[in-house]
């Protein structure tokens, strides 16, 4: 176990760019259409402000889903995430792009999922991490699982993985503590 943790930590120092699944991973999975066709969704406002925490430590963040909503559209430009890849049914196509774009190695990602389509990614990424409620397929490929599920607040967990190994969580909290 402490051979994990620690291999863990030394993967979670390497990121640059953290890719993350929308449904299930930022939401909980839930999809809810009114009766005008509007898609409604729900964020957890502590995984906003891990990445924003992150983007302020000068990791990248991008998202990959295979869904389209315009909802994704504005979470992702409050939060600054600039790198949006919506119907992406092959992810790792996004992914390559993204790996040219940005100028990382497979490494330096880390990539977050919660079902069988982000098993490939998983396979590529420096730190492959399951949310909690993820399929059993995508926990037995993924690297870490995290202890929240899926839009409650799994992604804040591991922006603050990525920061703590990075040696910046103090820098980036300073300001919290210390007004």
């Amino acid at each position: 176990m402490r051979k994990i943790k620690i291999n863990l930590k030394k993967a979670a120092k390497k990121i640059k760019l953290l890719m993350l699944d929308v449904d299930g991973v930022l939401t909980d999975g839930s999809i809810i259409l009114d009766n005008e066709g509007n898609e409604i969704k729900a964020f957890h406002v502590r995984d906003g402000h891990g990445i924003k925490m992150l983007i302020k430590a000068g990791v990248q963040l991008a998202i990959i889903t295979g869904r389209h909503s315009k909802v994704v559209e504005r979470r992702a430009h409050e939060l600054g995430i600039t790198e949006v890849y919506q119907r992406c049914h092959i992810k790792t196509v996004a992914y390559e792009h993204l790996l040219e774009k940005i100028g990382v190695s497979d490494e330096e990602t880390a990539y977050v999922g919660d079902d069988i389509v982000d098993i490939p990614l998983f396979k590529r990424v420096g730190l492959s991490v399951a949310v909690a409620d993820a399929s059993e397929y995508a926990k037995k490929e993924a690297m870490l699982i995290t202890k929240n599920r899926g839009g409650r607040g799994a992604v804040r967990e591991v922006c603050e993985l990525i920061l703590k190994a990075s040696g910046k969580w103090e820098e980036i909290t300073d300001e919290y503590y210390h007004g």
